[in-house]
């Protein structure tokens, strides 16, 4: 079984960089035909381009700024947010298993603001509060929270019920059964939940700083607006794939490993 597993993620791989190396070689062959005339270029710069920009965003940035700095400001508010989300999640999913009234009440905000899109909130937001880094946590906050405790939820309620029952009888409190019992049996379900929070935090996150970018604290989406403004378009794709990448590393650096050290290794998922 082990070896059929390797054939297989060996076999998965190599898909995946063939139609990577397929992706790129066409996107070349459009670069060099020049299928949008005088506007070429600009749609479809090279991939010579787009390497050079890459480095160019790293070493020059923008005003003398690194796309490192843009970079960092962007993970310690998109940090700052998860931990928040996700941290208000499990608290408000615990209490909601604890008390009827609370989970009425909870689960009615889920189902409203889980359809809201952050960026909608955007202007009544800056409204209230100004324009300042806490607006951007508050968004990614608001996008993680609410699919993160649906998942929550649907773990706690998804625990069979003589999980429960061996809990009290041995003693269990409220607090005993959330860590002891709902948690550990809800496992598939919070990842999952991890998996859908992070991905609309992160593209909640680049949205923002696209519509307004903010001087004491720019990022990602403000240096993609500015690439734009300059029309240094190499440059904007280059950040696009900066993005994909970093995406990437959470996916399979983080989230990933999580998921094989706990649903996959107690055989809770294949």
């Amino acid at each position: 079984m082990d070896m059929m597993e390797k054939k297989e993620r060996r076999r998965a791989l190599l898909t995946k960089v063939i139609f990577i190396i397929l992706l790129l070689v066409i996107w070349e062959i459009t670069a060099k035909a020049h299928v949008f005339g005088k506007r070429s270029e600009i749609v479809f710069p090279t991939l010579e381009s787009i390497w050079a920009a890459f480095i160019r965003n790293f070493t020059f940035g923008y005003a003398g700024t690194s796309l490192w700095i843009y970079i960092l400001n962007s993970m310690g508010l998109l940090l700052e947010g998860l931990c928040i989300g996700v941290g208000l999640a499990f608290i408000l999913s615990g209490l909601s298993m604890v008390s009827k009234t609370i989970d009425t009440i909870f689960n009615l905000c889920v189902s409203i603001f889980d359809l809201l899109p952050g960026v909608a909130l955007l202007p009544v937001v800056i409204v209230i509060f100004g324009v300042k880094p806490g607006v951007i946590v508050f968004l990614v906050v608001h996008a993680v929270l609410w699919p993160m405790s649906r998942n929550v939820l649907d773990g706690f309620k998804a625990v069979p019920e003589i999980y429960l029952e061996a809990g009290r009888n041995l003693g269990m409190g409220s607090a005993q059964l959330l860590f002891g019992v709902y948690i550990p049996a809800a496992t598939t379900y919070i990842v999952s939940g991890l998996k859908v929070g992070w991905a609309r935090a992160w593209r909640g996150l680049i949205s923002a700083e696209m519509i307004f970018g903010i001087a004491s604290s720019p990022g990602i989406g403000l240096f993609i607006n500015q690439m734009r403004t300059n029309m240094n378009n190499a440059e904007m794709y280059a950040t696009l794939i900066v993005i994909i990448i970093i995406g990437l590393i959470v996916q399979y650096g983080i989230l990933n490993p999580i998921e094989n050290a706990t649903v996959k290794k107690w055989g809770m998922t294949k």
